[in-house]
């Protein structure tokens, strides 16, 4: 096709990014079919650039006639300065936090208009969680959201209350002016909480991380079972360790996050 009105024809590299693309959390290891399917190539294409990822490392050959993600795609994420580097920063206020508690830890930043969680501490007998580290979930559902979402500019704060707030449990805020309340508390109390509003049965008590220029640049979360928590008395803990971090994370601030790890 030709003139004014021809698509463009897509680039090898989107071809290859798309197929990437296609793995996420809940699709860890697809079929070459599947592949085809879900990015719209033909299955030439698709079998000639996979076998491409394959030999670069960026995809592996699983069971069954299956790929997955491969190692050399982690090896290049972990580069990332702005996420490994706030992550070895904040190891060690984590396992503090964890000594002191033994609930599950957890870190995140904002990725759009969702939490990515950097780093997590599993407590052995703790409520289970669903976040993963890499993994994304609601900012307006969450601990770490909603303290990264009370502390962000009021420009970005409002572009998200307007947007659909899905509701994942019947607990869930999904009005926005409840929500703007909500929020407005947890600027006050220095802390955002949730309570079944991700996962039924647990409670999320966050508080954010500054950097130097006084803009929250992460949130730094316990969560625990429902049944018999004290939020006041969790909030303590968890706002001494992200004040702390964010001293930490002040003086390693060169102005643009990345942090040096």
């Amino acid at each position: 096709m030709s003139g004014r009105n021809a698509i463009p024809a897509r680039s090898v590299t989107s071809k290859a990014l798309a197929i990437l693309d296609t793995f996420g959390p809940g699709d860890q290891q697809l079929t070459l079919s599947e592949i085809g399917e879900r990015t719209g190539l033909p299955l030439s294409t698709a079998h000639r650039l996979t076998n491409e990822l394959v030999r670069w490392g960026g995809l592996e050959r699983a069971s069954r006639g299956t790929y997955r993600v491969g190692l050399r795609l982690w090896e290049i994420g972990s580069l990332a300065p702005s996420r490994s580097g706030l992550r070895d920063i904040a190891i060690p206020f984590m396992e503090d936090l964890y000594e002191a508690t033994h609930e599950n830890v957890q870190l995140a930043v904002l990725a759009g208009h969702e939490a990515l969680f950097v780093e997590k501490i599993s407590g052995r007998h703790s409520v289970a969680i669903v976040t993963r580290v890499g993994g994304r979930l609601p900012l307006h559902a969450t601990g770490v959201g909603k303290a990264l979402l009370a502390f962000a500019p009021v420009e970005f704060r409002e572009t998200v209350l307007s947007r659909e707030l899905p509701r994942l449990t019947s607990y869930t805020i999904t009005d926005p002016d409840v929500l703007r309340r909500n929020l407005e508390e947890a600027r006050r109390l220095g802390y955002a909480t949730t309570r079944d509003e991700m996962t039924l049965g647990s409670v999320s008590v966050a508080a954010p991380v500054f950097g130097a220029d006084g803009e929250a640049v992460a949130a730094l979360s316990l969560v625990v079972r429902a049944q018999g928590a004290d939020v006041a008395r969790l909030a303590m803990p968890v706002r001494t360790a992200a004040l702390s971090l964010s001293r930490r994370v002040a003086e390693a601030w060169d102005g643009t996050l990345p942090l040096a790890g």
